[in-house]
């Protein structure tokens, strides 16, 4: 009875080193968390292994992260799952049909988004949209010719109009001279013709007596008019002077004008747009409907793909900018040693209790020989 009391009592003794030794080394994992001084010299073992090299470890899990577990490589593993495009394709089109079934006014949901006069907003950006776009379109063209910014089309299209612009402008001169307010326009230019000649005119009016000038001048101006060689020349003139103004530069076309002019020219052309499109009294859906089915079916899966291949092809300068291990790591150091401690505990609870146990078993077998070797010395 005496020797299985005494094979019992080692046991016993021998389980309870091993599990509280092992305990007691988890415990001073973390424990104490910080340095304790007896005397003015700090006992050791304190703190805590992982107090003590927080630092390290942060650096470490930093890391383990970017080198074992968040890779490029699995990343663009990731992008590439077709279940993950998917979804990102679903909750993109479930988010733009609340915005096809939105009923509220253009200006209100503007409003909404914090700007308090949408009408004045919009022609502000606008005004500043076309400025830009004015500047970016002069700032390539200002240097070059008129007929190098025209397309070729348009160059040819108006040259080919210029010969019937000239028949035009020849048939209203013929309508306007074969009128009776024409009749009376030539004899007051023959009037002023004769008046500004002083005593010769008056000899000249003295001579012709009461010929009416007018009436002889009349027919010859309609037959120049009529004249093929008179519209030829006309048509001529007129494309002396397309040339030359083409041949001019943006800029020197611009300078005439004035920039501020056209400015303002622009401001109002894009003001009475808006005004006559009536954009911001129309509903939200009422807007968006016409591109709901290609939005849906083409924009969204197509725009989705995109810009997964664009992340999958840019994910190795992406993650080597977002410097994910100094983010690991600054993050843990910012840890207290309490939180690290929990988190490890919620992880590794249930291996510390086995390893707990696994101590108290190796003790209580140490113990078995540790009696068998006490009863034979």
């Amino acid at each position: 009875m005496e020797t299985v009391l005494y094979f019992l009592f080692m046991i016993a003794v021998g389980a309870i080193i091993g599990g509280v030794t092992n305990a007691l080394a988890i415990k001073m994992l973390f424990r104490p968390y910080e340095p304790i001084y007896l005397y003015g010299k700090r006992l050791p073992f304190t703190p805590g292994l992982i107090p003590k090299r927080r630092e390290e470890l942060a650096h470490q899990l930093g890391k383990m992260v970017v080198e074992h577990l968040l890779t490029p490589e699995g990343i663009r593993r990731k992008l590439t799952e077709t279940e993950l495009m998917n979804n990102t394709i679903r909750s993109m089109q479930q988010w733009a049909e609340r915005w096809f079934d939105c009923q509220d006014t253009v200006a209100e949901r503007l409003q909404r988004f914090g700007m308090n006069d949408p009408k004045e907003w919009i022609h502000t950006k606008a005004a500043e949209w076309v400025d830009k776009a004015y500047e970016q379109w002069m700032e390539q063209r200002r240097g070059k010719k008129i007929h190098e910014v025209l397309p070729r089309e348009i160059r040819e299209n108006i040259e080919k109009r210029i010969h019937d612009l000239a028949h035009y402008i020849a048939d209203r001169a013929l309508h306007y001279f074969q009128s009776e307010a024409g009749k009376q326009r030539i004899a007051k230019m023959i009037d002023e013709f004769f008046i500004g000649r002083g005593m010769l005119g008056n000899m000249l009016q003295m001579l012709l007596g009461n010929v009416n000038l007018a009436d002889k001048v009349q027919p010859e101006i309609v037959k120049f008019l009529n004249h093929n060689g008179t519209r030829e020349m006309l048509a001529q003139l007129l494309l002396d002077e397309w040339h030359q103004w083409t041949d001019s530069s943006v800029a020197s076309v611009e300078a005439l004008i004035g920039k501020e002019r056209i400015h303002q020219s622009l401001h109002e052309f894009v003001a009475k747009a808006i005004e006559a499109s009536g954009i911001l009294e129309q509903k939200v859906a009422d807007v968006l409907a016409p591109y709901r089915q290609r939005m849906i079916h083409e924009w969204i899966p197509n725009v989705v793909a995109k810009g997964m291949q664009w992340v999958s092809d840019q994910v190795e300068t992406l993650v080597e900018r977002l410097q994910i291990a100094d983010i690991v790591r600054m993050e843990v150091e910012t840890f207290s040693v309490e939180r690290i401690e929990e988190m490890i505990l919620s992880i590794s609870q249930r291996e510390f209790k086995m390893i707990t146990y696994l101590g108290a078993l190796l003790g209580g077998v140490i113990g078995i020989f540790q009696a068998i070797v006490g009863l034979w010395v």
